[in-house]
């Protein structure tokens, strides 16, 4: 069983393959305590010593007089604030009287076999044989509150996963002012915190700091999970690489405001935290209604960040993506908006289809400018009518002789947004988020939609499916180019204007699950300038993400480095674009540029019809080694073995077949240097015992030399040269 209660000690043991996750009862008291997360353990009976509460300053009933002193040192599993414990809470509650302490107590819990999704979010799922959901249920009887603590646990993969549903039960509104969706109190060992870092297109750098006493803290108030952070953070004992150390994991399924946070406090005890982002955020709760946290996936590994890494990109691939395309090939695109930007028409885009089906490219994706006014950025967003100036004979026509060429079709929207200039916000200018008498803030010449108005959200589903319903459409990129500001709904009363970042998100939830449920078979890629909403929250409604508008072979090392930390490769849009790059300026090899991107989706971002014949002859070879190789990337284990943003000179990272049968190894070699030798790099994730043939070569390796001993890389001459290695049993 993957979630017991031992009922002597008033214990709650949750065991994945690996590790185990208790949960304590005080008895008396009602409060719940953080036990133990961390390796399994087979036995659970005995380890409530580990809540304290029998030394000083001992529980309330015991030393009332030390209430507070008790609270402020108890490791809490889901804390409150306004009660006296002083560090970070996770539940803030006002009522109208204008007070805001609140303090849980257990009541009961039920196990539920599978589990299930969260009604308007995204959410792992698990089938009866596979998972089971715990649910703890608490009360406080003076706000007559009721707080359900949900923990998921799979039997394949070693993953918690844990969310608050939230009912008034009594007569009287609450206001939920912060509501975070997972706590884990824990003794302090030193611990370093593991956060991504970034902005518009240098998403998703590894950062990796020291953690002191005080609270430090990633997050995002723009609307959205950000460029700037990512909804994910890891505590790290000192010691830990990708192959040994403790890592302690929490990533956030939710596409909106988020805060990561981890306090050190002055009993050297450490609280991580994660949940919606309270700035900002008030929530309304009558009488009988319910609030849904998003879901926090937590995970812990002993074995380092590939561990961690593989239990993720596991978990994703096997819990969350529900694309039939997830375990398919996805066909190799050619996106026009590098080639032409808002410069082209049917002409423009059949030639660019016309070069592409010659050399194995398998769908044209007309991209930003095809509709409306639109011949820049500044117009027409929200008119989503055809221009038939740039597109002679309408979108059937084009969609028919692209079609007739033999290539898919696929087209980008913007449904979000809302362009001052446009037919649209001349009829609807209250559509708009924005504050009466403030003069809203423009981004890129756009203002965003208020989809927390249900005629907004028809509107704007009804213009994308209207598209879709009328021509045979294969892919879409749903695009969304700004942050939220000027938080101001013309539909929600005064004392509801807190809900608004959150009701926009879950628009977009509305939006997205009408979509790929009218067209169960259309391939949806989500984009936002780039990287700004690669989270899980859009993974469980695509099964790909445009990773970042700089797509540089070189930056990408770096962008996918960080990315596929704890996503599936699968996930990842890449694109081989043109030289000098449009976001650096860097000239890198054509090769190097289809092997950097070989490790995602996959395509093209150029004007096939003016590259140089050289580069355009070397496409049939990277699309014939996509699909070679996608099987592999798409389903294998992946490993880091070298990065570039610590060695200073290469990068090198590989998939393993989960048989083992077979590895890609891709080494780029960013600066080449003089005078050195053939470099030395130790594989992972091979059977030992088997013999590996170096495709291409006669020469066979046994699994255990290339692991322990090392592999000799080819000896490369100049900056930016990158290598394929294939081993095959």
């Amino acid at each position: 069983m993957a979630i017991q209660f031992l009922a002597a000690e008033r214990l709650f043991k949750l065991d994945t393959p690996n590790t185990t996750y208790i949960i304590g009862v005080v008895d008396d008291e009602g409060y719940l305590g953080h036990v133990y997360y961390g390796a399994k353990i087979t036995e659970g009976c005995g380890l409530g010593y580990l809540l304290r509460t029998g030394e000083a300053p001992f529980v309330p009933s015991k030393n009332q007089r030390e209430k507070s002193s008790f609270l402020d040192f108890f490791p809490t599993e889901y804390p409150t604030g306004g009660i006296g414990d002083y560090r970070a809470s996770a539940l803030e509650v006002r009522n109208e009287d204008g007070f805001t302490a609140c303090q849980l107590q257990y009541k009961s819990y039920e196990i539920l076999e599978g589990k299930d999704g969260i009604d308007g979010l995204p959410a792992t799922f698990g089938a009866n044989d596979i998972a089971q959901t715990l649910r703890i249920y608490c009360v406080d009887p003076v706000l007559q509150l009721e707080v359900v603590l949900q923990y998921g646990v799979f039997e394949d993969v070693d993953v918690i996963t844990r969310n608050v549903i939230i009912r008034n039960k009594g007569t009287k509104a609450l206001y939920l002012e912060k509501v975070l969706s997972a706590c884990v109190d824990m003794d302090m060992e030193n611990y370093e915190m593991l956060t991504l870092h970034g902005s518009w297109a240098r998403e998703r750098h590894i950062q990796r700091n020291k953690l002191v006493r005080g609270r430090q803290a990633v997050g995002s108030f723009r609307g959205e999970s950000g460029h700037q952070e990512h909804p994910f953070f890891a505590l790290v004992t000192p010691e830990t690489t990708q192959e040994q150390g403790q890592v302690y994991a929490m990533h956030f399924i939710y596409s909106g405001n988020f805060i990561a946070q981890a306090e050190v406090n002055q009993f050297e005890s450490v609280r991580m935290e994660m949940g919606i982002h309270p700035q900002g955020f008030c929530w309304k709760l009558n009488s009988e209604e319910v609030f849904s946290s998003p879901e926090v996936v937590l995970t812990y590994s002993n074995s380092g960040l590939d561990q961690m890494t593989n239990t993720f990109h596991d978990l994703y691939r096997n819990h969350l993506i529900r694309s039939p395309y997830l375990h398919k090939e996805r066909p190799i695109l050619i996106n026009n908006w590098e080639a032409t930007y808002f410069d082209f028409n049917s002409e423009k885009l059949l030639a660019i289809a016309k070069e592409a089906k010659k050399v194995g490219i398998e769908m044209l994706v007309m991209d930003d400018g095809w509709f409306g006014k639109r011949s820049s950025d500044d117009s027409s967003l929200g008119d989503w009518q055809v221009n038939e100036e740039k597109l002679q004979g309408g979108l059937h026509k084009l969609v028919r002789e692209v079609k007739d060429i033999g290539l898919k079709f696929g087209i980008w929207f913007e449904p979000e947004m809302i362009s001052p200039d446009s037919d649209l916000y001349r009829a609807h200018p209250d559509w708009a988020i924005a504050i009466p008498g403030r003069v809203a803030t423009q981004s890129r010449s756009q203002f965003v939609l208020d989809l927390s108005r249900p005629e907004v959200i028809e509107y704007t589903y009804e213009q994308v499916a209207k598209i879709l319903r009328s021509v045979a459409v294969d892919y879409v990129k749903w695009d969304m180019n700004r942050q939220l500001c000027d938080l101001g709904s013309v539909s929600l009363e005064a004392d509801r204007m807190g809900e608004l970042s959150h009701r926009y998100v879950l628009g977009v939830y509305q939006l997205q699950e009408r979509l790929v449920t009218e067209f169960p078979d259309l391939l949806l890629e989500n984009c936002s300038g780039g990287g700004a909403r690669f989270d899980p929250g859009m993974l469980y409604y695509s099964p790909q993400i445009w990773c970042s508008d700089d797509t540089d072979a070189i930056e990408r090392l770096q962008i996918q480095e960080g990315t596929a930390l704890i996503y599936p490769l699968s996930t990842m849009g890449a694109h081989v674009s043109d030289c000098p790059n449009h976001s650096v300026g860097r000239v890198t090899p054509f090769k190097t540029r289809g092997d950097v991107a070989l490790a995602g989706t996959f395509g093209y971002e150029l004007d096939i019809t003016r590259i140089p014949e050289a580069d355009r002859a070397m496409i049939s070879e990277q699309t014939a080694q996509y699909h070679k190789y996608h099987g592999l990337i798409r389903e294998g284990t992946y490993y880091r073995i070298s990065s570039w943003r610590s060695n200073g000179f290469y990068d090198c990272y590989m998939v393993v077949g989960k048989d083992q049968k077979e590895a890609l190894v891709t080494y780029v070699q960013v600066l080449g240097q003089a005078n050195v030798h053939t470099r030395k790099i130790k594989l992972k994730g091979l059977d030992p015992d088997a013999d590996y043939v170096l495709e291409g070569t006669n020469q066979i390796y046994k699994g255990e030399w290339l692991m322990t001993a090392g592999f000799l890389v080819d000896k490369l001459w100049g900056d930016f040269k990158s290598m394929l290695y294939h081993f095959v049993q």
